[in-house]
């Protein structure tokens, strides 16, 4: 890979991974525009490893107290905290993808990474969010949802495994559908992430070991430290701003991008 390829795609997931708008849909996209080569299983994992390192490293402060409170919530004695409660909040709402990701993978990673797919998901789901937004009464955080809300969210984020959907878009509709303010919509989103990305790269990984491709190590070093910086940039903006601003830029930037790719395709 050339370094502006290198640049290019991993800004573009460091940006897209936590945004309501799709990272997969602009990782399918981008190099047929660009007209560049694949860029290989080894720099998908790359960069999907720096967006995960950058959640990790924002939400530290909370993940470290939900660790302590999870381990301590273990045992006959064990006191369940708010803390402890969310840990098994993102198990529950992970299962769904879990299982209905292991089911469909041939055919998420075959027949639906079309842009005709990307082009009518994105402007779909998009109209979702605006309407979800709109509607939603923005009153809860996170700490709030029950195990109903977390299987719902968790039911919501299977059809991100359709390209284009947005699994942070789609997991805030679900939130926002539920009375969550728009932080709380984003954190939860956030935190499911973090399991969602770790065993993505974990399939990713046994396929890349299966193929036997060779490895570029210093694109991927420079793919990590760059998906890195722009995936924590755009968290610290985005849940800076988010109740400020809603989630209208999004859905207009959705709904331009489906209509960009509807005409690139006639």
């Amino acid at each position: 890979m050339e370094t502006i390829h290198i640049f290019i795609l991993a800004i573009v997931q460091g940006l897209t991974e936590f945004l309501p708008i799709s990272s997969s849909a602009h990782l399918i996209l981008t190099p047929k525009i660009l007209e560049f080569t694949d860029q290989g299983l080894a720099f998908d994992i790359a960069v999907h490893l720096g967006s995960l390192a950058a959640i990790v490293g924002y939400m530290r402060r909370d993940l470290w107290l939900m660790a302590r409170d999870f381990a301590g919530s273990i045992g006959s004695r064990g006191k369940t905290t708010e803390n402890s409660r969310m840990v098994w909040l993102v198990i529950l709402a992970t299962v769904p993808i879990v299982i209905v990701g292991g089911l469909f993978k041939t055919l998420v990673e075959g027949d639906l990474r079309t842009t005709g797919v990307i082009a009518t998901t994105t402007i779909i789901f998009g109209l979702l969010l605006l309407w979800v937004d709109m509607r939603g009464k923005h009153q809860r955080n996170e700490h709030q949802l029950s195990w109903r809300d977390g299987l719902i969210i968790g039911c919501f984020q299977v059809l991100a495994i359709i390209p284009g959907t947005s699994r942070s878009g789609i997991t805030m509709t679900a939130g926002l559908m539920l009375g969550l303010t728009r932080e709380a919509a984003s954190r939860f989103s956030f935190l499911l992430a973090i399991p969602t990305i770790l065993m993505s790269g974990a399939l990713i990984t046994l396929d890349l070991i299966k193929s036997d491709l060779p490895v570029d190590w210093n694109a991927l070093f420079l793919g990590v430290i760059l998906s890195f910086i722009a995936a924590y940039s755009c968290i610290h903006l985005f849940l800076r701003f988010v109740e400020r601003i809603g989630m209208l830029p999004f859905v207009i930037y959705r709904l331009l991008l489906g209509g960009a790719i509807i005409l690139f395709m006639l």
